[in-house]
């Protein structure tokens, strides 16, 4: 794992560092569409994350899901550090996007090696401050932007996470993850294949000349 570490962080991180987190962290492999965080749930490790992508989503009072925004490699979620470091209960649902490795890191060493290393401390605030740009990002396209050009920038994030123009997924989950009706998600992405932005297959779509 030390090998791992050396590889996506060894650029951020001083050596004693990597060693710390390589002696008190699990590496795991989770595979595509895998949830690893609950709503509720009380967090005991934060991830980081070597390959993959994780999609961070919101649930309503009537429980349908709105997507924040995705964890790509190199990237740990601030929410999780919110949620560890206050000892609270997570507000968030994390769903692995595709096949992910990522190394789980116990809390308690969190609040250590912010007093103890310049770069994890750098490493933390900096990540709040991306995903909180992310998260008015997201708040941006609700509140200014049409649902055709949230669908087609939620497209276009997804293939760009996914390193795929072929989208695998179904009409219902983008409205939820969109948190819309299928039938206005239907209606869309039919007026996006009439423009030839997308063809659609089924369980699939494929975006054209982005």
């Amino acid at each position: 794992m030390l090998e791992e570490l050396k590889k996506h962080y060894g650029y951020l991180f001083e050596d004693q560092l990597l060693e710390e987190i390589n002696n008190v962290s699990t590496l795991k492999d989770i595979p595509e569409g895998t949830k690893i965080i609950e709503v509720g749930q009380t967090l005991s490790k934060m991830p980081l994350l070597l390959e993959g992508a994780i999609k961070i989503l919101r649930d309503d009072d009537k429980g349908d899901e709105l997507l924040l925004y995705f964890l790509e490699k190199g990237d740990t979620c601030a929410m999780t550090l919110t949620c560890c470091t206050g000892n609270a209960k997570s507000e968030i649902k994390a769903i692995t996007e595709i096949d992910t490795k990522l190394i789980m890191v116990p809390i308690q060493y969190m609040e250590i090696w912010m007093g103890k290393y310049k770069s994890w401390r750098d490493f933390v605030l900096q990540s709040y401050q991306a995903r909180m740009l992310e998260l008015l990002d997201t708040i941006d396209k609700i509140a200014f932007l049409k649902m055709d050009e949230r669908l087609l920038n939620y497209l276009k994030d997804k293939a760009m996470i996914n390193g795929n123009t072929l989208i695998k997924t179904t009409h219902q989950e983008i409205a939820y993850e969109l948190h819309t009706s299928r039938v206005v998600v239907s209606r869309l992405l039919k007026k996006l294949e009439q423009q030839k932005i997308i063809i659609l297959h089924r369980n699939s779509l494929e975006l054209l000349n982005i």
